[in-house]
């Protein structure tokens, strides 16, 4: 299945046209002035990158970001819950490895941990292989990812890593649209200059679920 190729503007990205006013707290620099690997992180993600990033689209064309939102409940001595977001700043970033590299390390070592990612689309390949050796090597990690829309699914090597990730034992599912509707309430600040908004579905937010929800028990079976 073949994606429409085209260039979104970067409202559409997930950046706003003004990306300073958009942006606010985080300052945006040109693509061609980022160092090779970086992340940008926070509590609350602008309502205008998830309205696209995370729209359950069976065409996902220009959505080139991954945005991951995490929720650790750390269970030792004094449980802890903790959240928040990771966005890959441009291509060469990946939010998955970032959560191993710097989220998860700074949780209690030695603990157990209940990790849910709600991931505006699947993990890549490498990131499905970081996903397996994390949960091989920390036995007291639990992963469960829920996923807007799943990445390159067609392709063999694609369905093999999501294979992969399950029988490692992390839970796969799709986000439902009670899902989304948790997101904008946890995860997604007030648009700028208007007041907290109930979440409103998109026309085919139920279908779309169904079908990438079918497509990945067929995957998985």
């Amino acid at each position: 299945m073949a994606e429409k190729q085209e260039e979104p503007s970067n409202a559409q990205n997930g950046e706003p046209d003004n990306a300073e006013e958009g942006e606010g707290k985080k300052k945006k620099v040109k693509r061609e002035d980022l160092p090779p690997f970086e992340i940008v992180t926070g509590e609350r993600l602008p309502a205008i990158f998830f309205k696209f990033q995370f729209r359950n689209v069976e065409y996902s064309s220009g959505r080139n970001k991954t945005f991951l939102c995490y929720v650790v409940e750390t269970q030792g001595k004094e449980p802890v819950t903790s959240r928040g977001y990771l966005e890959d700043e441009h291509a060469a970033a990946h939010a998955e490895m970032a959560f191993f590299n710097t989220i998860l390390p700074s949780c209690q070592p030695g603990a157990r941990h209940d990790v849910t990612w709600y991931v505006s689309s699947s993990p890549c390949v490498t990131c499905a292989q970081r996903i397996c050796e994390a949960l091989r090597k920390d036995k007291g990690l639990r992963l469960t990812i829920m996923v807007g829309r799943l990445f390159m699914w067609e392709e063999p090597e694609m369905q093999a890593a999501l294979r992969s990730m399950k029988e490692a034992g992390c839970k796969l599912r799709i986000m439902k649209p009670q899902d989304f509707e948790y997101v904008w309430k946890n995860f997604v600040e007030p648009e700028e200059g208007e007041e907290a908004k109930s979440f409103v579905p998109w026309e085919d937010i139920q279908e779309n679920f169904q079908y990438y929800e079918e497509k990945l028990a067929e995957i998985l079976h």
